[in-house]
């Protein structure tokens, strides 16, 4: 899954590399030519939001050069023949020269200025389009005072409204990198689109990034390639991944796909490994068995192709074992994770099991030494940790709010730990193995926040990873498809309200048979 150089727009970069590109790229360009090329490139995109014809434009200017570049946006639509109002914050006084030249470009022209306290004098005014240049990716601390007072109602009037909101580079209030809003008390933009410059930021596609960033277009202001360091990122290109692979030939059985065994199902939690049994069967492996700690059922209503046990007799060795839904605490469930840490080809570990090798220095030492293993074929075996952000807290023995703090950082901790894949849920979820580009996944929505999503996941990586997928790559594809069938669950009108983890099962494969297939010669 790893995004060939040069610079791509899935391609993500920290605050710290940006800055480093563009100090390299001022060096041979003249003075302002950077900050003209942004307030093109964003008039342009902001354009072609809103009806044709003149329109009302707002444009809030901030101290730095994010103000700079929203002035040379305001000058642009000006010149255009739309009528345009700014508001300035205070501080202009320390523009940069390419932003004094912006400045002076727009005061030259038909565009109107005015204070902080604007709105609250004409809060009948109607708009158009909303430009958000008040601060860009150079913020550290939390917005106060009247500008947060004017953030407040920007995005009170935005949302009664439904009007565009562009923000320039990053929705003010942001942070680029983490995707969480700058301080705890702290208050952001929320747009509707954003336009961000020179290289994609990770903190727009992760965390509460994607709530404030809105649909987000990379504008690279034709900054040569060759500046630009290894991303610290990419964005998820599962579906291409899908669409490049091998269709099944006609010469193929069910023992081609591979064998899942799923462990869990304590008293009172059955539902867990069902779920996650049948997601492994829609997910493509050709067996699929279910290993219940309490008394497994006879067999499965629903999909009686699924195969019940009890966990005890499970065959662990060289296999593909999901591990964790519904498995409870009991010495039992140690038990059986101990078997499948020691003797599974290839392991998902989710939910329970996720707790229990947090409370237990040995567990988490059996995970460990699983980097070092061979199976029987002498290939490595493949360890992939499903924690939500709590559950990643445990294993890192922290807060659930340090893990969000930055969510990057963490995902790569845990895989160092434990030398494992990690899938650190959530909005954006993100893939980390050691050694590799961390990705950020691109599809999903609040649908997914009920139960028993997590149990289908922990199946579908289980299928995947059975049907010989490298690890890193599994896990890719997996969120990125869990995502994509709640994304086409909620485009049929469905959701977000009241999908179910049952429905979104058989959308999976939806999903897998969609992106896979190949038009008929």
């Amino acid at each position: 899954m790893t995004l060939p150089l040069p610079f791509s727009t899935n391609a993500l970069y920290s605050v710290a590399d940006i800055r480093n590109v563009e100090q390299e790229a001022l060096a041979t360009l003249t003075t302002g030519s950077l900050m003209r090329a942004a307030g093109q490139a964003a008039a342009v995109f902001a354009r072609s939001l809103i009806p044709s014809g003149s329109a009302e434009i707002l444009v809030l200017a901030g101290p730095g050069n994010n103000g700079g570049d929203a002035l040379e946006i305001a000058y642009l639509f000006a010149a255009a023949g739309d009528r345009v109002s700014v508001i300035i914050a205070e501080g202009i006084q320390a523009y940069s020269a390419e932003a004094k030249e912006s400045l002076l470009k727009a005061q030259s022209s038909q565009v109107h200025f005015f204070g902080l306290d604007y709105l609250q004098k004409n809060s009948g005014k109607q708009w158009t389009l909303i430009i958000d240049g008040l601060f860009g990716i150079g913020l550290t601390r939390p917005i106060k005072g009247k500008v947060a007072q004017l953030i407040e109602h920007i995005n009170q009037y935005a949302a009664q409204s439904g009007i565009p909101v562009v923000a320039l580079d990053v929705p003010s209030g942001l942070n680029a990198d983490t995707g969480q809003v700058v301080g705890t008390d702290g208050i952001a933009i929320r747009a509707s689109h954003t336009i961000t410059f020179i290289a994609n930021k990770p903190g727009l596609h992760t965390a509460a990034g994607k709530d404030y960033a809105g649909q987000v277009k990379v504008a690279d202001l034709a900054i040569a390639s060759q500046l630009f360091p290894e991303p610290v990122a990419i964005l998820s290109n599962a579906a291409a991944v899908l669409a490049s692979g091998s269709p099944r030939p006609h010469n193929s059985h069910k023992g081609s796909y591979g064998d899942v065994f799923v462990i869990g199902g304590e008293e009172g939690m059955a539902g867990a490994p069902i779920l996650a049994a049948r997601a492994a069967l829609h997910g493509g492996a050709g067996r699929v068995f279910a290993g219940f700690l309490s008394r497994p059922p006879s067999f499965d209503s629903r999909n009686p192709e699924l195969m019940c046990r009890r966990a005890q007799d499970v065959h662990f060795t060289d296999t593909t074992i999901v591990i964790g839904p519904g498995l409870g605490n009991s010495e039992l469930a140690k038990n059986v994770l101990m078997s499948s840490l020691t003797q599974a080809a290839s392991l998902v570990i989710d939910a329970d099991a996720l707790n229990l090798i947090a409370s237990d220095p040995a567990l988490q030492k059996l995970v460990n030494q699983r980097a070092h293993i061979n199976d029987q074929t002498g290939n490595p075996v493949r360890t992939l940790m499903t924690p939500h952000p709590l559950e990643a807290a445990r294993l890192l023995e922290t807060t659930s709010g340090t893990i969000q703090a930055d969510r990057l950082r963490s995902a790569r901790a845990l895989a160092d730990k434990f030398n494992a894949t990690i899938v650190l849920k959530g909005s954006g979820s993100i893939i980390a193995t050691t050694g590799e580009t961390l990705i950020i996944n691109t599809s999903g929505n609040p649908a997914l926040a009920t139960a028993g999503t997590g149990d289908v996941l922990a199946g579908l990586c289980g299928a995947l990873l059975a049907q010989g997928m490298p690890v890193s790559e599994a896990a890719s594809i997996a969120v990125w498809l869990h995502g994509k069938a709640a994304d086409q669950w909620v485009a049929r009108g469905r959701g977000p309200i009241g999908m179910t983890a049952s429905e979104l099962i058989p959308a999976i494969r939806d999903c897998i048979n969609h992106y896979s297939r190949r038009p008929e010669r």
